[in-house]
């Protein structure tokens, strides 16, 4: 009897810890990577292109993202999450060349202290997750980048080109949601602080716009976002979301009279879809992007550039803003695994031999967009992804990103008023990738 009563004590007592540990869960994901750049790695190569035709190429080593998540059910509907992330080696600040400011070196800061602390929220879930309420640092899912970050979502060795230099990315504020599925859709709504036109620039459009240089995020505008997904038929998901919300005075300068009527009124639009049937992996997108007040933000900007005698440390951006931007892609992955033998092709084993396509520009209109035409990019990219197991992904591509070429009307090379083309910018990359949850 003794026995037995000890071996149910045990026994109770292993099932107490497993359940304490399905409370817990960590995980996360990482990012290390090569590139060899066979172009001109100078600021200044867009401006006298001819100049930087023949130069040599360089090399870069980088760990883009290593993520630690760390998430807790506390029971009743009430769960915690947060994901800890280091951005190239985690340090808050960096030395950068502006091709902008006549490729003068500056001490940036890239983000409000060494760790990024991309999401922590609280979320309490109703009528089984149909309807929840989060609260905190969120993920702002507009556009395929943001809403499916993970590098085991997409196949190059960096994130998505376009996406992730038109918009914020990934792009995480504090604010509000209301999500949850029903069926074979899934939703949400959100209400953040707005983003600030003082980071937006020419060449970057909205990306540097919900960072803050200071201890908390400045909010006098808002701003909403949502998105919606269907998974109706089988293997197809399909997605749209949204931005809507004011940017100008989202900081700590009063704005003169004079722009009483500026708001900078930014509204984006995102269709997204991913396929993943009959061995294919599909994904493409399509964003596009409207700014207001774009002329009025930009003089505003210039009378406050960084390098002023008054603004010695002003970390926002002396640049031209354009009233629109445009991001397009299609990239398109085939497994081959199970062509091989059984023998060969293990659990959890992939091999996809993949190619992409895709457009952006920062500039696509507004006043000043001839004075950007490099802004107006085209990348294909080919390449493989082989995954030994489910979680680690070795990653290879080459890529080769290119410019329209000018319209001379049949004049010479010689000639003053002929315009050079932009230099075409090849790239081999390889990296290591893991996503995946430890408990």
């Amino acid at each position: 009897m003794k026995t037995l009563l000890m071996t149910s004590v045990l026994a109770l007592s292993c099932v107490s810890a497993a359940a304490q540990e399905k409370k817990l869960t960590i995980g996360g994901y990482g990012e290390a990577v090569m590139t060899r750049n066979f172009y001109s790695q100078s600021f200044n190569r867009y401006k006298k292109p001819e100049n930087y035709a023949n130069d040599d190429s360089h090399g870069r080593f980088d760990l883009p993202h290593v993520v630690l998540n760390l998430g807790y059910d506390f029971g009743h509907g009430w769960t915690m999450g947060s994901e800890i992330e280091f951005e190239h080696g985690g340090n808050g600040t960096a030395v950068e060349i502006e091709a902008e400011e006549a490729g003068e070196y500056e001490a940036e800061v890239e983000k409000g202290g060494e760790v990024n602390i991309e999401q922590f929220w609280i979320n309490k879930a109703f009528a089984g997750g149909k309807f929840n309420v989060k609260m905190g640092e969120i993920i702002v899912p507009v556009g395929y980048s943001n809403a499916h970050h993970e590098p085991n979502q997409f196949f190059g060795v960096y994130r998505p080109e376009g996406e992730s230099t038109i918009l914020p990315n990934t792009w995480h504020q504090v604010g509000l949601s209301l999500w949850g599925r029903l069926k074979d859709w899934r939703y949400e709504a959100q209400l953040l602080s707005g983003l600030n036109s003082e980071s937006f620039t020419a060449e970057d459009f909205v990306h540097y716009g919900a960072t803050s240089p200071y201890e908390f995020k400045v909010a006098n505008n808002y701003a909403v976002a949502a998105r919606v997904d269907n998974y109706m038929v089988k293997g197809l998901r399909l997605g749209l979301s949204g931005y809507y919300g004011y940017t100008f005075r989202n900081s700590l300068r009063t704005p003169g009279a004079k722009y009483d009527d500026v708001h900078g009124a930014l509204g984006i639009v995102a269709l997204d879809f991913t396929l993943n049937r009959w061995n294919w992996l599909v994904r493409g997108n399509v964003d596009y992007a409207h700014f207001a007040d774009a002329d009025e933000i930009s003089a505003y900007n210039q009378a406050n550039w960084t390098h002023h005698k008054y603004q010695d440390g002003n970390p926002h951006h002396y640049t031209n803003i354009g009233s629109h931007a445009l991001a397009y892609a299609l990239e398109a992955g085939y497994n081959v695994m199970p062509l091989m033998t059984r023998r060969q092709a293990g659990a959890g084993q992939s091999l996809w031999l993949f190619g992409r396509f895709e457009h952006y520009n920062t500039m696509a209109s507004g006043t000043y967009a001839s004075m950007y035409k490099h802004t107006k990019r085209y990348r294909a990219a080919v390449g493989v992804n082989y995954s030994p197991v489910k979680q680690i992904t070795l990653k290879a591509e080459y890529a080769y990103r290119f410019f329209e070429k000018p319209n001379n009307s049949g004049l010479a090379a010689d000639s003053p008023l002929y315009k050079q083309p932009y230099n075409n910018e090849p790239s081999v990359s390889i990296g290591v990738t893991y996503t995946g949850w430890f408990m």
